[in-house]
């Protein structure tokens, strides 16, 4: 796989999959029918026990690390970087249970896949700019300079807009456009947050 694009993940190889902070999908709407529902506007439904929303995107722990490398010149080692980095996931705080909703599906990247977005307690957004001020902590103790441009550049963590919609994916849009597809309102509920693929990292 040495076409592999950094910060993806092939399911098919033993590559390690990349690292997320997440809140899993309990449920959406009062049962099944109403996540069911909206094959409407989307194909191939994801099965609902995948849902899930992403607070923070760290990528492949290995690739994340090699790109602070390369950043300090090698100041900070990728051994060094990968310490730091485990020790600033263990020390995150739960994110509780919460409820949030959904009146609308909208385009994601570049339209490919489409999401419901979530409007989320304010609690929900205030933990998720907690984490980004955390990793902005982590890259200044790894010796990481001009970290705003750091972490627009770094290919593991892939960001690629400065501002974060709460979304849970769902699968492709059936129609042409960017949306958004008005779906009437449903609730969803979140369970507790976690890290996504953690017995990925060295010490898990």
């Amino acid at each position: 796989m040495a076409n592999r694009p950094r910060g993806g993940w092939d399911s098919t190889t033993l590559t390690a999959p990349p690292i997320t902070v997440e809140v899993p999908v309990l449920s959406v709407g009062a049962g099944p029918s109403d996540y069911e529902e909206l094959a409407r506007y989307v194909w191939a439904l994801r099965r609902p026990r995948g849902l899930h929303m992403t607070l923070l995107h760290l990528g492949v722990a290995e690739d994340f690390c090699r790109d602070v490398t390369q950043w300090t010149k090698g100041i900070t080692s990728a051994e060094s970087a990968m310490v730091g980095t485990v020790s600033w996931l263990e020390a995150l705080p739960v994110l509780e249970s919460f409820s949030g909703s959904s009146e609308r599906l909208i385009a994601l990247g570049s339209g490919g896949v489409c999401g419901l977005e979530i409007a989320v307690p304010a609690f929900v957004r205030d933990y998720q700019l907690a984490l980004v001020r955390g990793l902005h902590e982590l890259l200044d103790e790894l010796l990481v300079d001009n970290i705003d441009d750091f972490i627009l550049s770094s290919p593991a963590l892939g960001f690629r807009s400065p501002r974060w919609v709460p979304h849970v994916a769902v699968g492709r849009p059936k129609y042409r456009g960017r949306g958004p597809w008005e779906i009437g309102r449903v609730g969803v509920e979140f369970g507790e947050s976690r890290i996504r693929n953690r017995q990925f990292l060295p010490g898990f």
